[in-house]
């Protein structure tokens, strides 16, 4: 199995969490019980930080604070996101547990790569399955990209074309809609592809509005997937489980 991403300050975490979970564990405790009583001000002092050594130890601090656990960049390559004031963070002993079982599941079963995804793609074959989870089309097309790489909607149809032509099996989630509004442009049909509507849950920001909404992210399955298959693929209404590590 290979986990791949653009962000190097991910990649390291990861790496942390397969070959010392334990070490990470006491380095984000120590971080955890530091910051009582001052979150706030801790929370800004871990992000600069982080903004100029990126311990893997911050970043985990940072992404378990941040709000809706969402890492945000600048223009300057810096971590900008604020926290969640409501919260200080998942607990010493329940992410201890969870990284030790992390690592368990994946120490000698991966490789952790850092790199453009479509380098990484360049070594996918027809015996593997790919799952795609890139930036969506509304946080990649203005001047604050908010991601580490942007990840251009023409571009990636063309790389998603040329896995079909490779046959190569994959998954892609990628935007979606609240109520009746679209948010981005649905993947062409000429991919063949077959989409999944996923509940998401209730749309924070119609709430604040006064609406009433639910969020529904698209899933894409490649050709490749569902060679025999040209039955529509039925809307999922029920509300999915969010499996986490960090939350």
């Amino acid at each position: 199995m290979v986990i791949g991403d653009s962000d190097a300050a991910l990649v390291a975490l990861w790496n942390k969490i397969v070959s010392a979970p334990t070490e990470l564990a006491e380095a984000y405790a120590s971080l955890w019980f530091q910051q009582l009583g001052r979150e706030r001000e801790y929370y800004d002092f871990i992000r600069a930080e982080f903004n100029e050594n990126r311990q893997p130890e911050h970043f985990l601090y940072l992404l378990v604070r941040c709000v809706k656990a969402a890492v945000r960049y600048n223009t300057a390559g810096e971590f900008n996101q604020s926290p969640d004031n409501r919260r200080k963070g998942t607990r010493p002993a329940t992410m201890r547990k969870n990284l030790l079982a992390a690592s368990e599941l994946l120490s000698g079963r991966c490789q952790i790569r850092h790199g453009d995804y479509q380098i990484l793609l360049d070594e996918a074959t027809p015996n593997d399955v790919v799952y795609l989870d890139p930036p969506y089309q509304g946080v990649c097309n203005n001047r604050d990209p908010r991601y580490k790489q942007k990840v251009q909607f023409d571009t990636f149809v063309e790389t998603l074309d040329a896995l079909n032509r490779r046959r190569i099996a994959y998954i892609v989630s990628y935007d979606g809609r609240t109520g009746k509004k679209n948010h981005g442009e649905l993947l062409p049909d000429f991919l063949n592809l077959k989409r999944i509507e996923l509940a998401a849950g209730r749309s924070t920001q119609a709430t604040l509005l006064g609406r009433n909404e639910t969020t529904f992210e698209s899933l894409y399955l490649s050709p490749a997937l569902t060679p025999h298959s040209d039955q529509p693929v039925p809307l999922r209404t029920s509300m999915p489980v969010q499996m986490t590590l960090f939350g």
